[in-house]
């Protein structure tokens, strides 16, 4: 991660999930605690288009669990699945309109051998790709890395100065970008609505 990285500005998150979906790509999920810094690059994510989107956690209308998703913008919407992981998303849209991208997968940047100890794999081999894999390469594993919880980071300004977690651009650039249905749901899961790194090694599935 490069000294001048910047935060997003809100105007990126104000619009349609799909645009910003593929435009987050390449940018940072930093975590800030005390004099550590750890931060991860953002490789696969989902769109999540609100109330018509039967996938969607809007899609149960506005309700104090999902709030977050209605905006404003830029905001981190953390739920807890399967009674074991969280998982990140980042709100999109004008607030009352419900939008979303769930970060599925990050390439660790910084702070490693702290993504390892949070991840209970303190004796891991790094930096080898192999081993590398195993801290962000799945919307579970990115959150244990970074520590985020529901309690924590909920409805956390993730655009703010003040903020411990944030996404930031270094003004990395994509070569290429893929497309895919989304995974790990059953409903509306046809949807071309994953969008990866092409040919990056940290995704979460090929």
């Amino acid at each position: 991660m490069t000294p001048d990285a910047k935060l997003l500005r809100r105007a990126f998150f104000n619009r349609d999930p799909r645009i910003v979906a593929h435009e987050l790509l390449g940018k940072l999920i930093v975590r800030r605690e005390a004099r550590k810094q750890l931060a991860g690059r953002i490789v696969e994510v989902e769109a999540y288009l609100g109330a018509g989107d039967l996938a969607a956690h809007a899609a149960a209308g506005h309700t104090p669990r999902n709030a977050v998703l209605w905006g404003p913008p830029g905001h981190a919407y953390v739920y807890f699945i399967y009674g074991v992981h969280y998982c990140l998303n980042i709100s999109c849209l004008p607030a009352g309109e419900a939008g979303c991208i769930l970060i599925r997968a990050l390439e660790p940047v910084s702070g490693l051998r702290n993504m390892a100890e949070a991840r209970g794999l303190a004796d891991l081999e790094l930096p080898s790709v192999r081993d590398l894999r195993k801290l962000a390469s799945g919307p579970g594993k990115l959150c244990e890395a970074l520590s985020i919880t529901r309690p924590r980071d909920n409805a956390k300004d993730m655009l703010s100065p003040k903020s411990d977690l944030q996404v930031m651009s270094d003004d990395f650039r994509v070569q290429e970008v893929a497309v895919t249905q989304r995974i790990g749901i059953t409903k509306a899961a046809e949807l071309p609505l994953r969008y990866v790194i092409a040919g990056n090694s940290f995704v979460s599935k090929k």
